[in-house]
């Protein structure tokens, strides 16, 4: 029964208590938006102002946006790669910010194939933490009852490495959960989870993904959620299940834990748990084995609400798979947030995925905007503006001033301006800049893109054959899904048939060859993560691609104008493609990855 409280926000009557506190505080932040903005870029500023970078501009000690904002560059990862090269390597001197650099956290976007290192402190956790606590109440003004179950996420930590001076470097949400703010988090009614600490944090993703799916499935009456962080990792977990179910089923029918669960903590962990139950062995062997997986979520745990993922920019593509296998459950997209910087949440989450929108919290960066149209120009100081100051329906770039020492840093994600909640902005994420494909936490754009296709084209010059044109698809539905690339070749004279350059061995070499050009987000996706699967190249016919500009004239495209899309999505363009195809081929090995990272 919802709690009518002083406290009560616009937002609508708590649900509980505990959850009035959060929701004032919501209300509070984005009703003082600007004043909020102002007192945190004035701190930021006044900590850092005995930073190297803050002292190469002469910033003085002034903590004024105007002032900062005349002499402070907006600039990209590659500006600022000096500095964060210098502190990789050990310089512990202030070079960004005052207080020291405690770790990096590695971004799924990359520089030079690498990927980014974004410096963060101690403090930032706390930060991280305070968006969490604000989920729940939100969800908990749409969706009732959630304190009566359990949350089946399936969440896993990633590979770290350590910097030449030191420093740790991995994901942020590696960081979190091996965080003591996640490990030893108090007791939430709310926030109940399937899956133990020991699966969530064990390194072997076959080993976690195992322990998880498992606890999963002797809980399943309790589940009242599933969730991961992107729809792809969801989907990755059915898949799973399809291919583990029988041991999975055998394991729970004599109470004993598969022997390829070899670490000991989780072994002692879920061995305390598993008991022979031939009953539910029974019920999952008979559900799994069924031809037609359609609505598999609901059956197998059938008091689901909804499944929290991200389904917003490249993960839409993902949301009709999504819907088959739970029987078109409500998709809950919660909240915003990369490496860089935790940025806000949705305060309607049970909204359609077309309509997410994402309110920016103004306690958590200084945040400016560069209004799109001013984005591909060659201004080296353009215009940028105010939280409070977007224009409905107008696009941005973000960007963000943190306490880390981010100033003036350009995300690279593109937001189009929704609304209002009280005075802070609410954003539809439209895409990342300058992204091509996507299938998981990966990004490649079209100069990777290019790059890959000519390290590719090398293995075809022994043939006198070359790549006349390309175009790709991120084909998400295989799971996992993975990178599909139409190739139009041609012969030169004295050259071997279509048939020589097309066959099997050299077209292979050629996918593999691809995939050890792309950056190293997506070879980890590939090799260690079983996040992406592996490249495909489908070779079309002779004049394809002249058919694919007519179709795109017919269409009204000027034909002066008109460029070979890099990426296309609308399907009569991919029957087109399709329907010219004269051989297909796949990488025949996993490229080369290691969890290094370069100073």
């Amino acid at each position: 029964m919802a709690v009518h409280s002083s406290l009560s926000s616009p937002l609508g009557p708590p649900a509980c208590e505990r959850d009035s506190k959060p929701l004032q505080f919501i209300d509070e932040m984005t009703r003082n938006a600007h004043a909020v903005q102002h007192t945190l870029l004035s701190e930021i500023l006044s900590r850092n102002a005995s930073t190297e970078y803050l002292r190469r501009y002469s910033l003085d000690g002034a903590t004024d946006p105007q002032t900062f904002k005349a002499k402070l560059p907006v600039i990209t990862y590659e500006d600022l790669q000096p500095e964060i090269q210098r502190i990789a390597s050990g310089d512990r001197s202030p070079i960004l910010s005052s207080h020291p650099i405690s770790e990096f956290l590695t971004s799924s976007g990359t520089s030079a194939g690498e990927r980014k290192l974004m410096p963060t402190i101690k403090e930032e956790l706390d930060r991280r933490q305070l968006l969490y606590s604000l989920l729940m109440p939100v969800m908990n003004l749409y969706v009732p009852g959630l304190d009566k179950g359990k949350g089946l996420y399936f969440l896993f930590v990633k590979s770290e490495t350590r910097t030449p001076g030191g420093l740790l470097a991995r994901p942020v949400l590696t960081s979190y959960y091996k965080s003591d703010h996640f490990k030893t988090r108090p007791y939430d009614p709310f926030m109940v989870y399937t899956s133990p600490n020991e699966a969530i944090l064990c390194p072997d993703s076959f080993q976690s993904m195992y322990t998880q799916m498992l606890c999963g499935l002797l809980q399943r009456n309790q589940v009242l959620r599933l969730g991961a962080v992107f729809a792809s990792g969801l989907l990755r977990a059915i898949r799973f299940l399809q291919l583990n179910w029988h041991d999975l089923a055998t394991d729970i029918r004599n109470g004993t834990l598969n022997s390829r669960i070899t670490d000991p903590s989780l072994r002692d962990c879920i061995q305390k748990i598993l008991k022979p139950d031939a009953q539910l062995a029974d019920f999952v062997s008979d559900e799994c084995s069924k031809e037609e997986w359609e609505g598999i979520v609901t059956r197998i745990w059938p008091k689901t609400k909804y499944l929290d993922v991200i389904v917003t920019g490249a993960m839409a593509q993902y949301i009709p798979t999504l819907d088959f296998y739970s029987g078109g459950l409500p998709l809950a997209c919660t909240m915003y947030a990369s490496s860089e910087c935790y940025f806000g949440l949705n305060l309607n989450p049970m909204c359609k995925p077309s309509e997410v929108s994402y309110t920016i919290m103004p306690n958590m960066a200084y945040f400016e905007f560069l209004p799109l149209e001013q984005n591909s120009g060659s201004d080296s100081s353009p215009k940028l503006v105010d939280l409070v100051d977007v224009e409905m329906g107008k696009e941005y770039e973000l960007v963000i001033t943190t306490y880390a020492g981010l100033y003036r840093y350009r995300v690279g994600d593109i937001l189009r301006v929704t609304g209002f909640h009280n005075a802070a902005p609410q954003f539809h994420f439209v895409r990342r800049k300058n992204v091509v494909l996507s299938i998981d936490s990966d990004k490649t754009d079209e100069a990777e893109l290019q790059k890959a296709v000519e390290k590719a084209s090398e293995v075809l010059k022994q043939w006198k054959a070359s790549v006349v044109e390309y175009t790709s698809y991120a084909e998400t539905k295989t799971i996992p899904g993975h990178y599909v690339i139409y190739w139009e070749l041609m012969v030169k004279e004295g050259g071997e048939e279509a048939g020589k350059w097309g066959r099997k061995e050299v077209m292979e070499e050629c996918c593999l060859r691809m995939e050890e050009s792309m950056n190293s987000v997506y070879r980890q996706g590939r090799v260690a993560d079983n996040s992406i699967g592996a490249l495909e190249i489908r070779v079309v016919k002779s004049g394809t691609f002249e058919e694919l500009m007519d179709y795109a004239i017919s269409r009204g495209a000027s034909i002066n104008q008109y460029k070979v899309p890099r990426c296309v999505n609308f399907t009569p363009i991919m029957e087109l493609l399709d329907s010219r195809v004269v051989s297909t081929h796949f990488s025949p090995a996993l490229p080369h990855w290691t969890p290094t990272t370069k100073s």
